[in-house]
């Protein structure tokens, strides 16, 4: 990656509140299902934001331990009736579209979002909130060594 872009707390929970609040227009959310690990996070402001107290997860690995993409792996599916209709499905970020592809085959009838979004991934979701080029590497302030 060409570029690293730190995120501080406050811009990510700017962000991540700022998202919920563009989802909650006209909206009436079953429950959130957060993408492990990088969803965790986002989706622990963003249900307290939208007022959801169902949330679940769906665990697909895509990056090996050296923050390598590798071809995603299904730790832990999820499934909902109607194919999760009114179910929010939260990312922290949306890079190649390889997850969303693989969340959308399960629950074709959610509404996935993510925080950050690359040009690459961005149509395999259905809303994100900030936009970064394809060669930025994000480092959230969860990752950030001390």
């Amino acid at each position: 990656m060409s570029h690293r872009y730190p995120v501080t707390w406050q811009e990510f929970y700017l962000n991540a509140q700022a998202l919920a609040w563009r989802l909650n227009e006209n909206t009436t959310w079953t429950g959130m299902i957060a993408i492990t690990r990088g969803g965790l996070v986002p989706a622990a402001v963003m249900a307290r934001e939208l007022g959801i107290r169902k949330i679940d997860t769906i665990s697909i690995l895509s990056y090996s331990d050296d923050d390598k993409q590798i071809e995603p792996l299904v730790i832990k599916g999820c499934q909902r009736e109607e194919g999760g209709k009114n179910w929010l499905v939260v990312d922290d970020l949306v890079d190649t579209g390889a997850t969303a592809k693989i969340v959308r085959d399960m629950l074709p009838n959610a509404h996935i979002t993510a925080i950050y979004a690359k040009p690459s991934g961005k149509d395999h979701v259905d809303t994100y909130m900030t936009e970064v080029s394809q060669d930025t590497w994000i480092v959230f302030p969860w990752e950030e060594e001390t």
